[in-house]
């Protein structure tokens, strides 16, 4: 590891590529992901705002996953990539607390967003009749507001307690961001009580949301089963498994990252897995949920009609 200097209050991110020929390529390749990425998800969020046929709990809740991965996204790979093509790996302390603030806050917002989509797919298929009642205006607002606000007071707690412990070994993180596991391989103080926090958090944001998510797609699995409809049935298999797939890319690595203790992780481990809950799900996201949906694609067309008309 390079030397840098250590009486600095800065923070130095070692990068996610290490020196070799293939790292330009590598390179290039998440930066055309981040720009797809981008594309996808505010293309999702303008369709929904625009499309009044998508003015419904399910495409809000979208439009909500599409911004929370919109800026996910954002937090991550533009600093990155600024690093990467100036050589300047340095972070000042304070832009550290605020890429780890919202990371985490995104992060834990998600995985409850997620929750309500699921339960949001259950009610729809398993209670048609009480939809209109259980997903009310004011139902999805709270659940909204409520991932917003419980993953914002979790990362604050988190972001602050890494912010106010005493470094005392290199501040070079061995990351690519900064990630709060990779930041406290630099402190010398024990971190038990504090490991047990994140094994807390980790639990409420992701494994508790996982279950729930697992168990509401295994209701309607259920309930798509007893249909007579071979299309149908097709359909909602096809559905289910696609959003279990990105829930799992997604919380998978997260868990194992968070819960899996530190001395049997290296930072190569880390590096990969945080890749696919920082670059490879928001670019999921939006095709996986939204953009092979029939209704998001005959609202598409409708906006593309409506602006051609206009121009005409």
């Amino acid at each position: 590891m390079e030397n840098y200097n250590q009486t600095s209050t800065d923070f130095i991110l070692m990068g996610l590529f290490p020196p070799s020929r293939i790292s330009l390529f590598l390179f290039i390749l998440v930066v055309l992901i981040f720009l797809v990425a981008l594309f996808g998800n505010l293309s999702m969020i303008l369709l929904i705002c625009l499309d009044t046929h998508l003015h419904t709990p399910m495409y809000f809740l979208l439009s909500q996953l599409s911004l929370m991965d919109l800026t996910y996204i954002s937090t991550i790979v533009p600093k990155m990539a600024s690093n990467f093509l100036f050589g300047n790996k340095s972070i000042f302390f304070i832009g550290c607390g605020i890429q780890s603030f919202f990371f985490l806050t995104l992060a834990g917002a998600e995985g409850l967003l997620l929750v309500s989509m699921a339960y949001d797919r259950y009610v729809a298929i398993c209670f048609p009749l009480h939809y209109p009642i259980r997903m009310s205006k004011r139902m999805y607002v709270l659940m909204i507001t409520g991932s917003w606000i419980m993953g914002s007071i979790n990362s604050c707690a988190h972001t602050t307690y890494a912010l106010h412990i005493p470094y005392c070994r290199s501040r070079a993180i061995n990351h690519f961001f900064c990630d709060v596991p990779a930041m406290l391989t630099l402190i010398c103080m024990d971190m038990c009580v504090y490991e047990y926090t994140v094994f807390v958090s980790t639990s409420l944001f992701l494994l508790l949301p996982f279950t729930g998510i697992a168990c509401s797609y295994g209701r309607v699995l259920l309930a798509v089963y007893r249909v007579r409809s071979a299309e149908g049935r097709k359909r909602a298999y096809s559905t289910c498994s696609a959003h279990l797939t990105v829930v799992t890319l997604y919380s998978a690595p997260f868990v194992y990252t968070y819960l899996h203790p530190k001395f049997l992780r290296t930072p190569t481990e880390d590096k990969v897995l945080a890749v696919f809950y920082t670059i490879l799900t928001p670019i999921l996201n939006p095709l996986i949920y939204s953009l092979i949906n029939k209704e998001v694609m005959g609202a598409l067309k409708r906006v593309i009609q409506r602006i051609c008309s206009v121009k005409m």
